[in-house]
């Protein structure tokens, strides 16, 4: 049986990448970055892609990339949650990483390994994996259409378009419209892609690319999403330690206990899901089932672990300053991200042959 506990290599590596965003991702530094409507942070993703190699880390070494599993990105994952990160790593290290590895385009692999060019994959933030998707019309020879929801395209140098003609199309980002539009995470944008005509290469057949790609990604929000609710847990016990009433901790009244306890077994549970998922995702062992296992409990896990922490800090996590609306906004959108709950119960149903009646 597979080892899920972090070895020594994972436990270096988050502590660079934690070190780096204590430095550079300051909470106040993130709530005056979406205030400002230029969210990426694209010095801190120079540091994280170029200088710490982090982009390339699923992309083999003979592309330039670092040969590393799953397993390293959700510890990536993990701190950039912990840190509710405006930065394009999901989308473009590990989304649209995946779909060009299924393609096998080492060209524009060895561009995305570097860090120097970001990478979207223009489709829906909110379809799970197996899901039907939204395409471009291919006429004469060029893209047409419009395609809403797409995470991180403001940030994408490039985007990777599913077609009609069952192409996955790699698309220049100024040869195409990007609309943003209104979203609940101010630290992960959506914009819609408008194409009017727009030339692309076909890097390969989409349908494998975009399961591939998806199934990947839910895999992996798991322990963004374990980032978020340990954040969350570890902040309140904090809070609840300092905060006083009646000359005493609030932390030490009972009915805040259990609530802390209940919370602390929920988080533990996703951290073993989220490692399961990496995991599998790694070995290519029950991956389907493993990732809809994780999914199914992330979101409600992350989602609840934040709204306790902005009950929990009364007053203070009311306002804007405070950094719990933007972990309880994450958690939110998470939820609905790449499938929501109900979708991959519903699919882990049929995986291990559970429909209802």
């Amino acid at each position: 049986m597979t080892d899920l506990l972090y070895s020594e290599e994972e436990e270096a590596l988050r502590a660079a990448v934690r070190d780096l965003l204590t430095d550079h991702c300051a909470a106040a530094d993130v709530i005056a970055r979406v205030e400002s409507g230029t969210p990426h942070d694209l010095d801190l993703w120079k540091s994280l892609a170029g200088s710490m190699g982090l982009a390339g880390l699923l992309i083999p070494e003979d592309l330039g990339g670092q040969g590393a599993s799953h397993r390293e990105v959700a510890v990536v994952l993990e701190e950039l949650g912990r840190a509710v990160a405006p930065v394009p790593y999901l989308a473009s290290a590990v989304v649209a990483t995946e779909a060009l590895l299924a393609c096998g385009d080492g060209e524009l692999l060895g561009r995305l390994a570097t860090g120097r060019t970001i990478g979207a994959l223009a489709v829906g933030l909110h379809v799970a994996p197996g899901a039907p998707v939204r395409t471009a019309r291919v006429e004469n020879g060029v893209l047409h259409g419009e395609l809403t929801g797409i995470a991180d395209a403001t940030a994408a140098d490039v985007l990777l378009v599913p077609a009609d003609d069952g192409g996955l199309y790699a698309v220049a980002a100024d040869a195409v419209t990007r609309t943003p539009v209104a979203s609940l995470d101010l630290t992960r944008p959506l914009a819609t892609v408008t194409l009017h005509g727009a030339t692309g290469r076909r890097v390969g057949d989409a349908a494998p690319a975009v399961r591939r790609a998806l199934r990947a990604a839910a895999g992996l929000l798991a322990s963004e999403q374990l980032g978020v609710a340990d954040w969350a847990l570890t902040e309140t016990v904090r809070y609840l330690k300092e905060r006083k009433q009646f000359n005493r901790p609030v932390g030490g009244f009972q009915a805040l206990k259990h609530r802390l306890a209940q919370l602390w077994l929920e988080v533990v549970g996703l951290r073993a899901a989220a490692r399961a998922a990496a995991d599998a995702l790694a070995t290519g062992e029950d991956t389907e089932i493993t990732v809809a296992v994780a999914q199914a409990y992330a979101a409600p896990v992350a989602v609840h672990a934040t709204e306790e922490a902005l009950q929990l800090h009364g007053g203070i996590g009311m306002t804007w300053e405070h950094p719990v609306h933007l972990y309880l906004k994450r958690a939110k959108a998470g939820s609905l991200a790449y499938g929501t709950a109900g979708a991959h119960r519903e699919a882990l149903a049929e995986l291990v042959d559970l429909r209802a009646p």
